[in-house]
C-alpha cells in the first residue's frame, strides 16, 4: 500500500473527524496496478443526517454570522494553503484517479484558482433597486439557499469541488460533500485544509460512502436546500427525482458527446494538438471530452493521418510515471470501454490508430489502448453514446449545414469546438450549435474558472464556474417597502 499522509477512514462532520456510524470501510484501489491504496469510511444515512444538522447549525451560528468579506478572506487563505500543498495534492489525485501527476498538479492549481476567484467574488454579488409605484422603495437581495449538497464524481475531484463548493461557500451556504467512493482522497484533504484555514465548524462537511447509501440519503434529505451533481444521466435522473419530493433545486452536469468541427480552411498545425488531447486527457474520462471529430470531406484523409501519427506516439503508463495517459478508474470502467472497442472490431470499423500498451504495464492496472476510429457513421453507437474512455470517432461532413446536423445529432449538448479562419462562419455555427459552451479555434475541455459551464439536453441544466455559478448557489429575495 502507498503511504498516505493521513488516516482515510473517518468522516468530517461539524468540524470533527470521527468514525462513520456503520463502523465499516470500503476499499480504495490504485487504478495503476489494482492494489489496495486505502480504506475509506462507508458513510450512511446516519452520517449524512449528522452532517446536514451540523451544516444547519453552522448557518445558525458562527458561519452564518460572518460577513461576505470575512467569508472571502477564509477562502483566499484556503487557496494559498492549497497552492502550498499542491505537490502532495497532485500525488494524491494521481494515485486515486490514475491520471498522470502533471494533470493532478493542474487540478490542484485549478482548485486554488476556484477558491481565489470565488473568495474575491464573495462580497461583490449585489442586489438592485427596482423602479416601482410611487410611495415604495423596492429592492432585491441575494441570499444563500442554506445547506447545499455536493455529490462529486471520481474523474476530477479537486476541480469539481472547487467549482461547486467554492461557489456555494462564497454565497454563504454550508456544504455537505459526498465524494465518489472510487476516488475521495483529495476531498478528505480538502476538509483538512479547511480546518487549517479556520473555517467554522459545520461550514464544510465530508461524508464518503456508496452512492446508493450516502449519496441517496443526501439527495433525499429534507434538510438540504440545493443539490449539485456531476455524473451519469441515469444517476442524475434519480437525484432529480429525489430532490423533487422536497422541491429542492438541482444543478446537473451529466456528461456529453462533444464534437470538434474542422472546416477545410482550419489551421491544422494549431488544431491537431487540441483535436487529440481533448479526447484522451484523463484517459478520456472527461465529461467535456471531444470524443467526436467532424472533418470537412476535402481534408478528411489528411486530418485522420495526422491524428493517427499523434495516437501512435502517445505514451501509456502508471500515474506516477507521469506520461500522456494513465489507466481508467476501475475494472468496471475498463470493461465498459473494452465493450465499445469490441463493437468497433466486430463491426469492421476502421481503426486508424491505437497507442501501444507497453508490455511492462502493471498486470493489475486498468489500461485500455487509446483508439482512433475513422469514417464512423454518425448514428453508430460510438458516435452517439458517452464512452468515457480514450476512444475518438472521426466522421466526414459536406458543408456547414451538414456539419451542424451531425454536431447537433446526439442527445447531449455540453461543449463544442469550431476550427475555421472564416469569422462569419465561426459566429454562425457557434450560434446554431446546441450546447453550453463553444470554443472557436481552441478547445478548453470545460473551459476556464471564469467561464460559465453546463449543458443542454441530456447534458443537464444549471451553470457552474464563473460569476454565473454564484447566482445558482443563491436565491433572490424581493423587498418592497411602502413609506408614503
Amino acid at each position: 500500500m502507498n503511504a498516505l499522509p493521513f488516516d482515510t477512514t473517518p468522516v468530517f462532520v461539524g468540524g470533527r473527524w470521527r468514525a462513520c456510524a456503520s463502523g465499516e470501510t470500503l476499499p480504495l484501489l490504485n487504478p495503476s496496478d489494482g492494489t489496495l491504496l486505502a480504506q475509506i469510511a462507508r458513510g450512511n444515512a446516519a452520517d449524512v443526517d449528522a452532517a446536514v444538522q451540523a451544516a444547519q447549525a453552522a448557518l445558525d451560528g458562527d458561519w452564518g454570522r460572518l460577513s461576505a468579506a470575512e467569508r472571502g478572506r477564509l477562502m483566499l487563505k484556503m487557496s494559498a494553503l492549497v497552492l502550498e500543498q499542491a505537490d502532495e495534492l497532485a500525488r494524491l489525485e494521481a494515485l486515486d484517479v490514475g491520471k498522470p501527476v502533471k494533470q493532478g498538479r493542474a487540478d490542484a492549481v485549478a482548485l486554488a484558482r476556484y477558491l481565489e476567484f470565488y473568495g474575491g467574488a464573495a462580497d461583490k454579488v449585489h442586489g438592485e433597486t427596482i423602479p416601482f409605484a410611487n410611495g415604495y422603495t423596492a429592492f432585491t437581495l441575494r441570499e444563500p439557499h442554506g445547506v447545499t449538497a455536493h455529490i462529486v464524481p471520481w474523474n476530477y475531484p479537486m476541480q469539481i469541488i472547487g467549482r461547486s463548493v467554492g461557489a456555494a461557500l462564497a454565497m454563504g451556504n454550508a456544504c455537505v460533500l459526498k465524494p465518489a467512493e472510487e476516488a475521495c482522497l483529495t476531498a478528505l484533504a480538502f476538509a483538512r485544509i479547511a480546518e487549517r484555514a479556520g473555517f467554522p465548524a459545520g461550514a464544510i462537511n465530508v461524508v464518503p460512502g456508496l452512492g446508493e447509501e450516502a449519496g441517496a440519503a443526501l439527495a433525499s434529505h429534507p434538510g438540504v436546500h440545493h443539490i449539485s451533481f456531476t455524473g451519469s444521466v441515469q444517476v442524475g435522473a434519480l437525484i432529480q427525482a429525489a430532490a423533487a419530493k422536497n422541491a429542492v433545486p438541482v444543478t446537473l452536469e451529466l456528461g456529453g458527446k462533444s464534437p470538434q468541427l474542422v472546416f477545410a480552411d482550419a489551421d491544422l498545425e494549431t488544431a491537431l494538438p487540441f483535436l487529440v488531447n481533448a479526447g484522451i486527457q484523463n484517459a478520456g474520462q472527461t465529461c467535456s471530452a471531444a470524443s467526436r471529430i467532424l472533418v470537412e470531406r476535402s481534408i478528411f484523409d489528411a486530418v485522420v493521418a495526422r491524428m493517427a501519427e499523434r495516437y501512435r506516439a502517445l505514451r501509456v503508463g502508471p500515474a506516477t510515471a507521469d506520461l500522456d495517459i494513465g489507466p481508467l478508474i476501475s475494472a468496471r470502467q475498463k470493461e465498459i470501454v473494452e465493450g465499445f472497442l469490441a463493437v468497433v472490431r466486430e463491426g469492421g470499423l476502421n481503426i486508424a490508430a491505437q497507442a501501444p500498451l507497453p508490455a511492462a504495464l502493471p498486470a493489475g492496472g486498468f489500461y485500455v489502448p487509446p483508439t482512433l476510429v475513422a469514417g464512423v457513421d454518425a448514428k453508430h453507437r460510438i458516435a452517439q453514446e458517452e464512452i468515457f474512455g480514450p476512444v475518438q470517432a472521426v466522421t466526414a461532413f459536406d458543408g456547414e449545414a451538414d456539419a451542424l446536423r451531425l454536431a447537433n445529432g446526439t442527445a447531449f449538448g455540453l461543449v463544442a469546438g469550431v476550427w475555421t479562419k472564416d469569422g462569419s462562419r465561426a459566429l454562425r455555427v457557434s450560434r446554431k450549435l446546441q450546447c453550453g459552451q463553444v470554443f472557436v479555434n481552441n478547445y478548453g475541455a470545460g473551459g476556464g474558472i471564469e467561464l460559465p459551464f453546463g449543458g443542454v439536453k441530456l447534458s443537464g441544466h444549471g451553470r457552474e464556474k464563473g460569476f454565473e455559478a454564484l447566482y445558482g448557489f443563491s436565491t433572490l429575495k424581493t423587498i418592497a417597502i411602502k413609506h408614503d
